[in-house]
């Protein structure tokens, strides 16, 4: 066992009281006023392992908390949320434990471990590693106010490593697709669908067009999924529709793809006469592309291998987290490097003690060599 990883096996118990304290604490997304208790909850812990007091930062009501450690300009950006998708009440059902090396708890995966490993990360990288730590409350809800925050703590350090929990078998996240929501609203004109159905303008027959072109701008040869997913339509039985709504989710490896459907997407025109197609929403993150991630992932390879750390392996994953927006600045970003475990938003949601003290010891030498 090398000397790091002694050293993070010391500290697992006070690690897994950490942990123990941030899952106590529910903080659904959509719940501003549990989303700043469980930031005060994260503030204290941050505080008691850097014996630094972090930024608390309120923007349209969420919070979100920032720290700075070491002297001169972050050169390291270690980013996680502490928002969940489980709503208040889950802890009830799913209480905090650790039972056969396996620690579970709402949020304990995705991602409140990986909270606590950043902030013992940054603790043991010590004074001569200036890191920045953002920890924002609104992820699992498109980090709408977070956004600007995420982009600006970025866009002045070396280097972003995404606390996110790891992929199936505990492999890093090196590539993100990018992600765009739609909302089609088709407008028609209603009419009397038995007395006078020629004078209307039925929305949701061109709604059907437009459900079947829409499907045609996948590609799967690239990789491109566009799925309609929520539709809407029509009033009464005997009236012909004046209105239709259709949402669609559109997932992309590269932003040339997220370009095209955009394009694509937002030419449409109605085939139905009279009928009309507004387009909302559009790119919510852009792609994290291989090419961000693979010098960090060459050298975490190597650490591991220096540090006896295990063989790490890489994957590429559908859904987005907020080093998207990194590394869609051209900031270097790797993800997945927080909690090995499973059963992220499931009830069976868990994480490998065993690996917390590993990928803790991975994350505090990747930082060391980032910040020489």
């Amino acid at each position: 066992m090398s000397p790091l990883l002694a050293q993070l096996e010391s500290r697992l118990s006070q690690m897994i009281d950490d942990i123990a304290e941030l899952v106590a604490c529910e903080s659904p997304s959509a719940d501003q006023a549990a989303v700043k208790e469980s930031a005060g909850v994260v503030a204290r812990v941050g505080q008691r392992v850097l014996g630094l007091a972090p930024e608390v930062i309120e923007a349209d009501g969420c919070s979100h908390l920032r720290w700075k450690t070491g002297e001169g300009r972050p050169r390291v950006l270690l980013l996680g949320h502490h928002d969940t998708v489980w709503p208040s009440g889950s802890l009830a059902r799913h209480p905090f434990a650790v039972r056969d090396g396996v620690l579970t708890g709402p949020g304990c995966f995705d991602m409140k471990t990986g909270v606590v490993m950043a902030l013992h990360a940054a603790a043991l990288a010590g004074p001569a590693c200036p890191v920045s730590i953002l920890v924002t409350g609104d992820e699992e809800i498109g980090s709408r106010t977070s956004r600007r925050l995420i982009e600006e703590s970025a866009a002045t350090v070396d280097a972003v490593l995404v606390l996110e929990a790891a992929a199936d078998g505990g492999a890093l996240k090196v590539a993100r697709k990018a992600v765009s929501f739609y909302e089609l609203t088709i407008t028609g004109r209603a009419s009397h669908a038995g007395l006078e159905p020629e004078r209307g303008v039925n929305a949701v027959v061109e709604l059907s067009h437009v459900i079947q072109r829409v499907h045609g701008l996948a590609s799967p040869e690239r990789g491109t999924s566009v799925v309609p997913t929520v539709v809407s339509g029509g009033t009464t039985s005997n009236t012909v529709p004046a209105l239709a709504r259709l949402a669609v989710d559109v997932r992309a490896w590269t932003r040339a793809e997220q370009e095209r459907v955009d394009a694509a997407v937002r030419g449409l025109t109605a085939t139905v006469p009279g009928a009309v197609i507004t387009v909302g929403g559009g790119p919510d993150r852009p792609p994290m592309e291989e090419s961000m991630a693979a010098g960090l992932y060459d050298l975490a390879t190597r650490i591991a291998d220096e540090e006896g750390l295990g063989e790490l392996s890489a994957a590429r994953v559908g859904g987005g987290s907020d080093g998207n927006f990194t590394a869609g600045l051209g900031r270097p970003t790797l993800d997945g490097l927080g909690a090995v475990g499973g059963g992220a938003h499931a009830d069976d949601e868990h994480v490998l003690v065993d690996q917390i003290p590993v990928r803790t010891a991975l994350l505090v030498a990747l930082v060391r060599e980032l910040c020489q």
